[in-house]
């Protein structure tokens, strides 16, 4: 399927954007296919020197920020604000090989493509990959784009401590990505970003292409409980202060009031841990976090009450302190109408079925949209799988959704 560009028939190389996609998987590259590149960690740095070696191969000017974000720039026939695209290429513990990455290694496609074609757009394009935006290791999510965009402030990332106990600022140095670059002003003409869904709506509705209209809000807080060990046998149920109790209450809590409060809201508790952890003996101390999501800002707010007060009534009854400490707050994004509708009509010109959903998960697209003209398109997830070493998206749809971004760059850069 192939399209026309200024005279030129214009279409990805899927076998280099797979083979590209290959290499990177196996930088940190776990049992089962999967992948294990946190970010700042040892093997994000040899995944940073691998992308940005292919960035300076193809001829981009390469620059490094003070949050270690990189980007890489193809200059123009004229002048104007950067047509931007990219993702991230850091990973949760057992990720899959296309959560990020994708967007990266298609946008590096797109100028390898047009380099290939001799074709030099008017606007400049560029190419980039954000740190930490999957927040495994340092909270909060999105932690790149933000300090690239202005939603958070440097020096208070750098001194963010990770779950291993380090600092951004110590990492970024340790690993060579503590760059020099500025940070807060840069503003792109445009942002458009190519990613796996992540769900099962593409699949189950047998659509290729997601025009995506934007990103649910996002709240991240974690709790800490502390009550009394004691013995888990001599102890009476009702004189028992147990910190366990109320963490496995929270996360039965957190499930009912999403289901409750039905359309777009989640609810999950991703982190539990209990101290002193022993089969026999009643816990003291309790960490958990609670992810709450909705795509309306209202309900996004009527579900943070809810929880916090179910938390504060269950610990009181049971005699257990609480103490919070907010990881991540963004409020739910909308993309940019003209984006959305390009995206849409670019896949249907390629002959491709598409349809417009919301994103369930965050991404650094949603720190663009405030400052610029900003969208997303989506392709298939296998089964909806995504943060499993099991993630999948088919090799046609993977060209398909690169495509997309490539009529859809060159569209926005003329």
């Amino acid at each position: 399927m192939k399209t026309q560009v200024n005279g030129e028939k214009l279409e990805i190389n899927i076998d280099r954007l797979m083979g590209r996609l290959q290499t990177l998987a196996g930088i940190g590259g776990i049992a089962g296919g999967g992948v294990c590149r946190l970010a700042l960690s040892n093997e994000d740095r040899l995944g940073r020197d691998r992308v940005s070696g292919w960035m300076r191969e193809l001829g981009l000017q390469v620059s490094i920020d003070r949050i270690g974000n990189v980007l890489g720039l193809r200059s123009g026939t004229g002048a104007g604000q950067v047509v931007l695209t990219g993702s991230h290429i850091d990973t949760v513990a057992t990720g899959g090989r296309y959560d990020g990455t994708l967007g990266v290694l298609a946008g590096l496609e797109v100028i390898a493509t047009l380099n290939d074609a001799g074709i030099r757009t008017r606007k400049p394009l560029g190419v980039g990959f954000f740190t930490n935006e999957e927040g495994a290791r340092f909270a909060p999510d999105m932690m790149g784009s933000g300090v690239h965009q202005g939603a958070l402030d440097l020096e208070t990332m750098l001194e963010v401590e990770g779950i291993d106990g380090r600092k951004v600022g110590d990492t970024l140095r340790e690993i060579g990505y503590a760059g020099s670059a500025p940070v807060g002003t840069f503003r792109a003409d445009s942002y458009i970003e190519l990613h796996v869904e992540q769900g099962p709506v593409l699949e189950q509705a047998g659509v290729i292409i997601g025009a995506v209209e934007g990103v649910q809000g996002i709240s991240w807080t974690e709790y800490r409980l502390s009550g009394t060990s004691n013995h888990a046998g001599t102890t009476p149920m009702a004189l028992r202060q147990d910190a366990g109790y109320v963490a496995a209450a929270v996360g039965v809590e957190a499930r009912k009031l999403a289901l409750e409060m039905g359309g777009s809201q989640v609810a999950t508790v991703g982190v539990l841990e209990l101290k002193p952890n022993l089969v026999n003996v009643v816990a003291n101390e309790a960490l958990l976090t609670v992810d709450l999501r909705n795509t309306d800002e209202e309900k996004l707010q009527a579900a943070e009450a809810r929880i916090k007060e179910a938390i504060d009534r269950i610990a009181a009854q049971e005699g257990v302190g609480v103490s919070s400490r907010r990881l991540a707050r963004f409020e739910p994004v909308a993309f940019d109408p003209q984006v959305i509708s390009l995206v849409e009509s670019t896949a249907r010109r390629l002959g491709y079925p598409v349809r417009r959903l919301p994103s369930g998960a965050g991404h650094d697209a949603q720190m663009f949209a405030p400052n610029c003209p900003t969208g997303m398109i989506f392709v298939p997830s296998q089964g909806g799988i995504s943060h499993n070493i099991a993630e999948f998206t088919r090799v046609e749809d993977i060209k398909a959704g690169a495509d997309v971004l490539l009529q859809t760059l060159v569209n926005r850069a003329q």
